[in-house]
């Protein structure tokens, strides 16, 4: 027999839409921002969002305290659309290429932009400074610190390599201050691990800043910044600003690792039942890993959310219900093994909302968002960038 057909429309407009796309929940969205923003604001440092993420100007103008920033960019690109969107306070947080001064530089220009850069090498101080030299323009620049051995960034008890970065900077271009990110913290869960690595964080960075300081070096800004760390830190004395992304819509990984939980994530791909396989429990969606991505970072934690968690269209996951597997422009919906859980019943049409395990790479795959209020459609299509 044939498989019934969903043909009821329903009044959330989602019948209406082309799928798979990406539903972004607006009240979610704000209500995410505002609890994090009120946390630091309690805590008395800046918020410089991470717009990575989301990467649109309308998302950034509810995560930024004003039109013109602060925020934080992760690709030029990012650099270059939010500028000319009307974003002036930016610091482009990863590690600079020489061969990049030149469009870093047309971006301050063209747009009278104050994009500082981050660097954690003499080699690349000096490059900067020649560059500074030559054309006149002080670039501000960070000197990345590493917290915590995730990643770039000079040792922050290395006060040797930070003075000599910092005086080949202050004497050509502008030294603003030191940039650390607690990527570690992306594979804790305990509240209390949690805590000890923003504290770690913290540490960090003031240790550095005083090595700057206590040289004669200028030190204005001490940021720092990721989603788990500015969830758990109890004290931020001696930090000027936090920055974080991810935080605004959330996924299924920070919700593993017990930074939002999964009633948070604003972020759902919207897919459309295809067909079945009912012999294998097998619910086939037009939603592959084109449209989700083929991040599968909850494999390492505690609870493995496969491709993406399935919901029904208000949003409300089904129990035990996964992307157990996906291709390229198919994904076969099914319970976790293990799972006595009943499998729903959803015909050929129906439309379901899967939860990302990775919200940055599952956004990737898309350029746009098709914002909800009050769990519907509100006709508004928020575009979204891509690139470098």
């Amino acid at each position: 027999m044939a498989d019934e057909i969903a043909v009821s429309v329903e009044d959330d407009g989602l019948d209406l839409i082309e799928t798979p796309c990406l539903l972004l929940d607006a009240d979610r969205l704000k209500a995410n921002v505002a609890t994090l923003r009120a946390r630091l604001d309690g805590l008395g440092v800046a918020l410089r969002p991470h717009l990575k993420t989301t990467k649109s100007r309308d998302v950034a103008r509810i995560a930024m305290a004003s039109e013109a920033g602060p925020a934080t960019v992760s690709t030029l690109r990012e650099a270059e659309y939010f500028a000319e969107g009307g974003v002036r306070d930016m610091i482009y947080a990863v590690g600079i290429a020489p061969q990049k001064l030149e469009r870093v530089g047309w971006i301050r220009r063209h747009w009278q932009t104050d994009l500082a850069i981050i660097l954690d090498s003499r080699d690349q101080a000096e490059a900067v400074a020649a560059w500074s030299r030559r054309t006149g323009d002080r670039l501000p620049v960070l000197i990345e610190v590493d917290a915590d051995g995730h990643r770039s960034g000079v040792k922050p008890q290395d006060s040797e390599t930070l003075v000599a970065i910092g005086r080949v900077l202050a004497g050509e271009a502008s030294l603003r201050g030191v940039l650390l990110h607690a990527g570690d913290s992306y594979g804790l869960s305990e509240p209390d691990a949690l805590r000890a690595a923003a504290e770690a964080e913290r540490v960090a960075a003031v240790m550095a800043a005083a090595s700057l300081r206590d040289a004669g070096l200028p030190c204005p800004v001490v940021s720092v910044g990721s989603t788990p760390t500015a969830r758990y830190a109890e004290t931020l004395e001696g930090i000027t600003e936090v920055r974080a992304g991810v935080f605004m819509i959330g996924d299924l990984f920070q919700a593993g690792v017990g930074s939002c939980t999964v009633s948070d994530i604003a972020l759902t791909v919207l897919a459309t039942v295809i067909g079945h396989q009912r012999e294998k429990g097998w619910i086939i969606t037009d939603a592959g890993w084109m449209a989700l991505s083929r991040d599968r970072g909850t494999a390492r934690q505690a609870v493995d959310q496969g491709y993406g968690l399935a919901c029904d269209r208000t949003g409300q996951p089904y129990p035990d219900l996964i992307v157990a597997d996906a291709n390229q422009e198919h994904g076969i919906v099914a319970l976790r093994k293990g799972s006595t859980a009943v499998l729903p019943d959803l015909p050929v049409g129906a439309r379901l909302r899967i939860l990302p395990n990775h919200a940055c790479a599952t956004g990737a795959q898309h350029d746009r968002y098709h914002a909800m209020a009050g769990g519907r459609l509100t006709g508004a299509i928020w575009p979204r960038i891509n690139g470098w």
